[in-house]
């Protein structure tokens, strides 16, 4: 059965002044190629109906198409499944749709867009593109909710597009089909058309306000970001990490935030942003402050190190532009995973060290402190001394650990300079197969 979604209505708000070429009018699904957000693409659309194998074709060719002639793919899913009459044709017809997005992964974009029901092998598809975009009241499952509910496994919100927010498996959720489209049209516009193209330069206004002390991850990026420029995704999984498409200076960027502590989602959240961006060469802002990873066993055990290393492989293998601004606290392991980036800048006022300057104090001091008559004041008046001495951005700089420091008001023009310098960044990495990470 045909969806009640009117195809015309949600092509013309993707592509722009509502212009488009159809290919495949006829069938489950059709196509259309145009230019949405100054960005020509392809866009699949599925009717509601059973896909057959012819169905998945047309959907493998588009792909095809679009890694020759190096255009994104938009594809607008909305499915009863797969057509059961035609057997096995069917199963394999899916794993053939499976392997052409893996194909084409990191050679062009891929967007997925949620506007019905997406179950099975199509939600496997749709949480294989770059990023994947829902309307509420969109569902998106392995299992249908009614069958786990009906073996006692009933779930609140099971299939929704919050649940898949919160799963990490959306990164954006629209109100509505018609503001998904334009979501995935700007997320189009934002990056390159191919893993070739360069970065798209933007018309861009000064933020609002200028970076300072104990802002959230949010506020602390659009103290950097042009003004109304971000685009955030995953807002709803490891929200202690903030990622967004944005410009600065009118380039797209990524840009990747943190916050107080790091949980294994967090850290999952950003690897997978970055690895985004690095696919097609955008680079990345990182704002570094924090307390670092749980300090908790339980973390550890639910894949805390296993993140953390993935986390930390992801940016050192990174051949895209990296900068990283030191804005907080930047102790340890954080820095060894975040501050992996070609230009390094060190926020006044930071804390950058190899062990919290307390605990460091503690062991080389520990003599004078014990001998102390108040071991926490002495502790304290140790710390505050190894902070300046050995942990300020000035320290940083002189040690290598940074580039370059600057004021927190000065930060975006900072970061303005370290993205103009890397502009024409080129490297090349080792012969290799693929390297082997913590996923």
């Amino acid at each position: 059965m045909a969806s009640k979604i009117n195809q015309k209505e949600i092509l013309a708000q993707f592509y722009d002044d509502g212009v488009y070429s159809v290919l495949y009018e006829q069938g489950a699904v059709s196509a259309a190629f145009g230019c949405a957000n100054g960005q020509q693409a392809y866009a699949v659309w599925q009717d509601g109906a059973a896909l057959g194998a012819k169905d998945v074709d047309k959907m493998v060719h588009v792909l095809e198409l679009a890694a020759q002639t190096g255009c994104p793919v938009v594809t607008f899913y909305q499915s009863a499944g797969a057509m059961l009459a035609e057997g096995l044709d069917a199963l394999t017809a899916g794993a053939k749709l499976n392997s052409a997005i893996a194909q084409v992964s990191g050679v062009v974009p891929q967007v997925a867009v949620v506007l019905g029901v997406c179950g099975g092998t199509s939600a496997l598809a749709a949480a294989n593109a770059d990023v994947c975009i829902m309307a509420k009241g969109a569902e998106l499952f392995f299992t249908p909710p009614f069958t786990s509910a009906a073996k006692g496994d009933k779930v609140e919100s099971a299939g929704t597009a919050a649940a898949a927010a919160k799963a990490g498996v959306a990164a954006l959720v629209a109100d509505d089909p018609a503001a998904a489209a334009q979501a995935a049209a700007h997320v189009a516009g934002l990056l390159p058309a191919n893993n070739l193209a360069g970065s798209a330069c933007f018309d861009f206004q000064q933020p609002t306000a200028a970076l300072k002390a104990g802002l959230t991850p949010a506020k602390a990026a659009a103290a950097l970001v042009d003004a109304d420029s971000a685009v955030e995704l995953y807002a709803g999984f490891g929200k202690n990490v903030y990622t967004a498409l944005a410009t600065i200076g009118g380039q797209a960027v990524g840009v990747v935030a943190t916050g107080e502590q790091l949980c294994h989602n967090c850290v999952a959240k950003a690897s997978r942003f970055v690895r985004l961006c690095d696919a097609f060469s955008v680079p990345v802002v990182t704002i570094a402050g924090t307390n670092g990873f749980v300090p908790s066993t339980s973390e550890d055990i639910a894949g805390g190190v296993r993140e953390a290393a993935r986390l930390a492989a992801t940016y050192a293998d990174a051949t895209t532009a990296r900068v990283c601004l030191l804005a907080g606290k930047v102790v340890g392991p954080v820095y060894t995973a975040l501050a992996a980036a070609d230009l390094k800048i060190a926020v006044e006022g930071c804390v950058v060290s190899p062990l919290e300057p307390s605990a460091a104090v503690s062991v080389l001091y520990k003599e004078e402190i014990d001998a102390s008559d108040n071991i926490v004041s002495a502790t304290n008046a140790k710390a505050a001394a190894y902070t300046q001495e050995v942990c300020s951005a000035q320290a940083a700089v002189a040690a290598g650990a940074a580039d370059m420091a600057c004021t927190a008001a000065g930060a975006r023009s900072a970061v303005v300079a370290a993205l103009d310098m890397l502009r024409t960044k080129r490297a090349s990495r080792l012969p290799k197969k693929h390297g082997n990470m913590a996923l």
